[in-house]
């Protein structure tokens, strides 16, 4: 299987929207925001599958994520153009077509 074609910088993206059982890293108030890539930050491996003593998955790629404080606060932020960066592994992000 090959590894998908890193997704470039400035692309807009939407965060998945699920919630696996357990612990992970990607936090909760990001789930379904759209952002778009800052950074990618290469190849690593996934620290959500080596807690749960799944060290067979294949290191995943890994992104820094911009999102602004209006997307992610809506209404209540309050400074809508400052930003949040968060690193968020290849399997939590969707192209957003809408952008």
């Amino acid at each position: 299987m090959s590894e998908p074609p890193p997704l470039p910088v400035g692309a807009p993206v939407r965060l998945k929207a699920f919630n696996p059982p357990g612990h992970v890293r990607t936090p909760y108030y990001l789930r379904g925001k759209r952002g778009v890539i800052e950074r990618d930050l290469g190849m690593s491996h996934d620290p959500e599958a080596l807690a749960y003593g799944w060290p067979e998955i294949p290191p995943r790629r890994l992104y820094r994520v911009r999102f602004t404080m209006a997307e992610v606060w809506g209404a209540r932020a309050e400074r809508p153009a400052d930003r949040l960066d968060a690193e968020i592994f290849e399997h939590w992000l969707e192209p957003d077509d809408a952008a």
